[in-house]
């Protein structure tokens, strides 16, 4: 298991903490309809930490070339139809370009500096010169006002119990999703970030703010900076 990340419940454990059986459950919500308004129809699309498939199934079945990326070999088990690789993001060199490239799942706040500077580096090196990166940032109050829960619509509740600072920035963040039959904790380390410092992120890397997808600023697309 990953320093600082640790997961409970039923079934396979990754080592940053998730849970196989419950991201196997989890529904996409309406991250897929963000993605489609701000690719092209039948875009060719690199995802990053897809897992089992939860939003590259929809973006599938919306005409996507999807060629879905995971160090976890039993999360892409559940993948069908998308082209996939077993492999840490931040080592990943295909030697190819995306019409555009997906980091979801709050990894740009990964808490180790040196692996979100890995993490951006293989954006770049895989997204196309007219291309963009779809990144998905925490919520602004993510790390406040805990613990605070939501039911979601197809039945379960997911709970942040607690954000507890470990250091130069990091939080130890601990949630909780409850099933009527299973429950799940997930313990794991992020950074949050503001506006500015995930921007300057991003400057660092070569990419630039291209524009804010939504309301809250969760999903931005990111666009190479021209040289």
């Amino acid at each position: 298991m990953r320093e600082g990340h640790q997961g409970t419940g039923p079934g396979a454990i990754t080592p940053d903490g998730c849970a196989v059986e419950l991201y196997a459950r989890l529904p996409a919500g309406a991250e897929p309809d963000i993605v489609a308004s701000a690719v092209p129809e039948g875009a060719r699309i690199l995802e990053l930490g897809s897992g089992v498939g939860r939003m590259t199934h929809p973006l599938l079945e919306r005409g996507y070339r999807v060629t879905a990326v995971d160090e976890s070999a039993e999360m892409l088990e559940h993948v069908r139809g998308a082209r996939t690789l077993c492999s840490p993001i931040e080592d990943l060199d295909l030697d190819e370009r995306f019409d555009a490239v997906m980091l979801a799942s709050f990894l740009i706040h990964t808490g180790d500096v040196g692996v979100r500077r890995g993490l951006l580096r293989t954006c770049v090196r895989h997204v196309a010169e007219d291309g963009c990166v779809l990144i998905q940032r925490e919520g602004a109050d993510y790390h406040t006002n805990l613990p605070r829960e939501r039911v979601d619509p197809s039945g379960f509740t997911v709970r942040i119990l607690s954000a507890d600072p470990v250091g130069d920035g990091v939080n130890s963040v601990r949630a909780e999703y409850e099933f009527p039959d299973a429950v799940w904790t997930q313990t794991f380390r992020a950074r949050p970030l503001t506006r500015a410092q995930f921007e300057e992120a991003l400057g660092e890397a070569g990419l630039a703010v291209d524009r804010y997808l939504t309301d809250d600023g969760t999903w931005v697309r990111a666009v190479p900076v021209r040289r």
